[in-house]
C-alpha cells in the first residue's frame, strides 16, 4: 500500500500548473545524493482514496494539477490513483518516478506529465542541462513531448 509523508502546493515542479504535491514514501530508488532521505523509510499516512479525496479537498479551488511525487514501489497503485483524480475531480495529474522507463503498470491516458529517472548527482538536476531526468507531456495516452528544457537556466 503507498503512504505518503505530506503534501504542499507548489509551483516549479510542473511547468505553467498549480500542483498539489504528494510526497509518497518507501522510495525504492535510493539514489546517491537524494534530497529526501526520509522518502526511503515505509512511514505516514495510506494514500487511498479516501486520504486522497480529503487532500484534494482541500485545495482543490487553487490547484491546477495533482503531482505524485514518488511511489515506485507500486507504480499500479499510482496508476489507479491517478485515474481516480481525473474521474472525480477533472484535475491534470504529474508523476515524479525515479525509473528510467515508464513502467508498464501505468496507463498513459491517466496521466498529463511523467517524470523519469534517477537523480544523479553528477548529472544534476532538472534545471541542469546535464541532467538525465526527463518531463513528458502526456497528451492522448501517448508522450506528446519532453518539457524538460523549461527548467533550464537561460
Amino acid at each position: 500500500m503507498l503512504k505518503f509523508y505530506n503534501y504542499d502546493i507548489v509551483f516549479a515542479e510542473i511547468p505553467d500548473e498549480v500542483s498539489l504535491a504528494i510526497n509518497i514514501t518507501n522510495c525504492p530508488n535510493r539514489c546517491k545524493g537524494c534530497h529526501s532521505l526520509w522518502l526511503w523509510k515505509d512511514i505516514g499516512e495510506p494514500l487511498t482514496e479516501e486520504s486522497l479525496t480529503l487532500i484534494v479537498n482541500e485545495y482543490l479551488e487553487n490547484i491546477t494539477c495533482v503531482c505524485f511525487m514518488g511511489g515506485d514501489n507500486s507504480p499500479k497503485e499510482v496508476n489507479v490513483l491517478a485515474e481516480f483524480v481525473k474521474k472525480k475531480f477533472n484535475k491534470k495529474t504529474a508523476w515524479y518516478s525515479g525509473k528510467e522507463e515508464i513502467s508498464t503498470e501505468v496507463s498513459l491516458l491517466n496521466f498529463d506529465y511523467i517524470k523519469t529517472g534517477a537523480y544523479k548527482e553528477e548529472c544534476g538536476p532538472l534545471k541542469e542541462k546535464t541532467t538525465n531526468q526527463r518531463l513528458y507531456k502526456i497528451e492522448g495516452g501517448k508522450i506528446a513531448g519532453d518539457l524538460t528544457y523549461r527548467f533550464w537556466k537561460k
